[in-house]
């Protein structure tokens, strides 16, 4: 009867049903084991997105001596032989725990492409429409019954803006958005009683359901799947963790960690990361947006002044505070962090002082979980035109992720989905290959 359900019944029944609700599609029965394995080990990634392309160059590839080396210069960081740029003094300090891949080659120089490409491991396919690692790493915890635990907040999280949906896998794999990091998102709380909330979701459904079918990209399925994953997180207890207030043990946030991962919106994301991972959630994606720097580069990356930090300066602050209060709390071992963009920028600077798209060579970085740090992967040439040494594909970095989140992707352990067309899709590819200098 609706007019009896209490809390405790709504509450159970709801998360539950947000929860194993039959995916429009299925892994492999294999997958199953690999889930399980993903959450006995507590891996989680956070993917620090450039949005617009950076010029890794830069950053952490620099050339000095070569006409293309621009103004700022190479620093020494904690890893012995590895220097990355002297205005990210805060990242440098944490390259035990960070490793560099200088030799990464694409093929995508349009935005929304590369956009694409980086976030599914695969080109854009008008027959096909890949799945996000976010919505991979979902899909992965919603097979394990432990994970279940944490169903009540979504399972990937981007913080600034979703990206790249979760293709043939649905919509209850998709990217929950945070559009301002420490403000709780919109609409998560029910305008009306619970017993209310209650009779509206049961109604939902006895309406909803006689709009389902079995065909895999049902409009309807989609529908009721998101609904669900909303009404999860108005029922949750724990929507707090958005909130940037209190800290993970419910203690006030101390004033001193936030100045220290930086009063913005992406030292704020950052921090939101590290509490969201604490709280059990698969994927989170921070967003720094403002690379796609055609114009004056060198002013846009780096600024003395500090109310108009440059990109350079933002990412140092929110990176470094990442990264050294993961480890400090213990949890870096069980968390991935890769940073990386639509794809890199030409090492040649342009008549306008700025930089252009450029994928043939550039560089990304890994951190955390299995990923073994304090390494240089790969090379490019004295003018960072060409890799020259241990050159890196998307699929090879991909493999490699999936490595260092305890996830083996080759295709003899059924890491594998079926696409909606029936056919094989593996995660990294059918013949996987993680950079063995990085993770075992």
């Amino acid at each position: 009867m609706f007019g009896t359900t209490d809390r405790r019944h709504f509450l159970k029944h709801a998360a539950a049903g947000a929860a194993v609700t039959v995916p429009g599609l299925q892994f492999l029965t294999g997958l199953r084991a690999q889930a399980a394995d993903l959450k006995k080990k507590q891996k989680s990634l956070i993917i620090l997105w450039m949005g617009g392309g950076p010029a890794t160059i830069d950053l952490w590839d620099m050339k000095p001596g070569s006409p293309n080396g621009g103004e700022h210069k190479p620093k020494p960081t904690a890893a012995s032989g590895v220097e990355i740029s002297e205005h990210l003094p805060n990242v440098a300090k944490q390259f035990r725990n960070l490793s560099i891949v200088r030799s990464l080659s694409t093929r995508e120089g349009d935005h929304n492409r590369g956009t694409f490409l980086m976030n599914t491991g695969r080109s854009p396919n008008p027959l096909l429409d890949f799945p996000s690692i976010g919505s991979v790493l979902a899909y992965f915890q919603a097979l394990d019954a432990e994970a279940m635990k944490n169903a009540d907040l979504p399972a990937f999280i981007s913080v600034g803006g979703n990206r790249v949906g979760p293709g043939f896998l649905g919509m209850k794999y998709g990217g929950f958005t945070v559009q301002n990091a420490g403000q709780p998102p919109e609409n998560v709380a029910s305008p009306v009683p619970d017993d209310r909330t209650a009779r509206r979701a049961a109604l939902f459904q006895k309406l909803e359901g006689g709009f389902n079918t079995n065909v895999p990209m049902d409009a309807a399925r989609a529908h009721k799947e998101v609904y669900e994953k909303a009404l999860s997180l108005v029922v949750s207890q724990r929507r707090e963790v958005f909130e940037l207030k209190n800290d993970t043990d419910g203690k006030p946030m101390n004033p001193k960690l936030l100045e220290e991962y930086g009063n913005n919106g992406f030292g704020r994301g950052c921090l939101l990361a590290r509490k969201l991972v604490e709280a059990g959630v698969a994927c989170v994606e921070v967003s720094l947006g403002g690379w796609d720097m055609h114009n004056n580069i060198f002013s846009a990356l780096h600024s003395t002044n500090p109310m108009r930090p440059g990109r350079e300066d933002e990412l140092d602050k929110g990176m470094g505070a990442l990264v050294r209060d993961l480890n400090d709390r213990g949890k870096l071992k069980d968390t991935v962090i890769v940073w990386m963009g639509d794809f890199g920028r030409t090492p040649k600077i342009n008549q306008n002082g700025g930089r252009d798209h450029y994928p043939r060579a550039w560089s990304v970085v890994l951190g955390g979980g299995n990923i073994k740090g304090g390494i240089a992967y790969g090379a490019t040439d004295k003018d960072g035109t060409e890799v020259v040494d241990k050159k890196v594909d998307i699929l090879d970095l991909y493999a490699t992720i999936y490595r260092g989140l305890g996830i083996d992707p080759t295709p003899e352990t059924n890491a594998s989905v079926r696409d909606n067309l029936g056919r094989p899709y593996y995660i990294a590819g059918d013949k996987p290959n993680w950079i063995k200098d990085l993770v075992s």
